[in-house]
């Protein structure tokens, strides 16, 4: 791999030095860490987007929360397609960049015969947008595929890559992909309607409420079972609170770290219906700033809000509930054991939302049931089908 990054354009020739001294570290210091990454890699079990993503498209993102398996399904597909062009993996967090630009990177392994470059956890690069954009417009016969936060907003950058790139989103695991990872178990994928009718089955399993009990304490994250889960948790919720969200919205450390005591409240009290003003009174902030808050939150992958159906073409409706993002972190943040009500109501949103576009029933039976049943009453999810698959809903899980 070396002796492709010894050769230099005779363009460049009063930059040969520089040229080398770069194309020197790629070989010598990228493409190592690439290939010890790759060593711990398994292709055994494809998360659900694998098939999903236009991997030969000249600009794709993918953005999501942290630990649902965006860095292992990028270097899955390294290790089946590496045979096949040139590939190099970096993080953009990397010393590399402390001293050399993604465009230095770009253009120097494309001179060199590279192909496919895929750069991990863009945000944490300060000009990402402006870099790309520049990569994507000199650079047409290289494939630039990059993931991060899902905070990450193509159109806040300084450049404007919404007619350039193809985002997707992903989520956590499903429970017919934690049976495929973890049991081993094939299960297709149902509809809503054929659950519904009773259709779908699990084969060679006759009792599967052990199963899905697991599923809902920790099950939603491929990392669930290594050692540590539950520290691993804590630390996707502080890095994600106190690191992601700061760097999306340029607010200092003290307000992350009232987000944070606003968002173990809302753990406290999930899913229900917040007034804004004592949410603010007891996270020590204007009422005017919790909408915002909440949106960093739902954002960063940490909460989930249900709307109405009056959002229009923006798509913010009136929110009527707000629910802990998934189950598994439910558990997490929550003093306790969380009702088991509660937590089959977040996985439903949780699940649904992956491929369609969920809001509240304006329908309600709330009134007319027991005092017990009214938090799984008083809002029902109604199910809005999108009229097409787009990058950021996938048609198939």
């Amino acid at each position: 791999m070396r002796d492709k990054f010894c050769t230099f354009s005779p363009s460049m020739r009063d930059f040969s030095y520089l040229c080398k001294k770069i194309a020197d570290m790629i070989a010598d210091e990228l493409f190592a860490n690439m290939e010890r990454l790759m060593k711990h890699i398994s292709s055994d079990y494809k998360r659900y987007m694998y098939s999903v993503l236009p991997w030969n498209n000249r600009l794709t993102g993918l953005v999501g929360p942290r630990g649902v398996g965006k860095t292992t399904m990028v270097l899955q597909y390294i290790l089946e397609h590496k045979q096949e062009g040139m590939h190099l993996y970096v993080t953009a967090d990397s010393t590399f960049f402390t001293t050399h630009t993604l465009v230095e990177l770009a253009d120097e392994f494309e001179k060199n015969g590279g192909t496919n470059l895929y750069i991990d956890e863009i945000h944490k690069y300060p000009e990402w947008s402006r870099e790309l954009k520049e990569i994507y417009d000199l650079h047409p016969g290289l494939k630039v595929f990059f993931t991060g936060s899902s905070v990450l907003d193509i159109l806040k950058g300084e450049a404007d890559l919404s007619r350039r790139a193809l985002v997707y989103t992903m989520q956590g695991m499903s429970f017919r992909e934690y049976l495929g990872l973890f049991h081993q178990i094939e299960v297709p994928a149902y509809s809503l309607n054929q659950i519904l009718a009773n259709e779908a089955s699990i084969p060679g399993v006759d009792h599967p409420l052990p199963l899905f009990r697991d599923y809902l304490s920790r099950g939603y994250y491929p990392f669930s079972n290594e050692e540590g889960f539950a520290m691993r948790m804590q630390q996707i919720v502080m890095l994600t609170v106190e690191n992601d969200i700061p760097l999306y919205a340029d607010m200092r450390v003290s307000t992350a770290r009232k987000i944070k005591h606003m968002l173990t409240i809302i753990a406290q009290l999930a899913p229900y219906k917040p007034s804004y003003e004592s949410l603010a009174g007891e996270v020590g902030v204007s009422k005017n700033n919790i909408a915002d808050y909440l949106l960093y939150l739902e954002k960063a992958g940490m909460i989930g809000l249900l709307r109405d159906d009056t959002g229009g073409m923006r798509g913010l409706g009136k929110m009527e509930k707000i629910y802990v993002d998934n189950p598994n972190l439910m558990m997490a943040l929550a003093e306790g054991v969380p009702n088991i009500g509660n937590l089959r109501e977040t996985f439903f949103y949780n699940q649904m939302r992956v491929n369609n576009d969920v809001v509240s029933s304006k329908q309600s039976d709330s009134q007319s049931v027991n005092t017990h049943l009214r938090r799984e009453a008083e809002t029902k999810a109604s199910v809005r089908l999108p009229t097409s698959p787009t990058a950021s809903s996938p048609k198939t899980t």
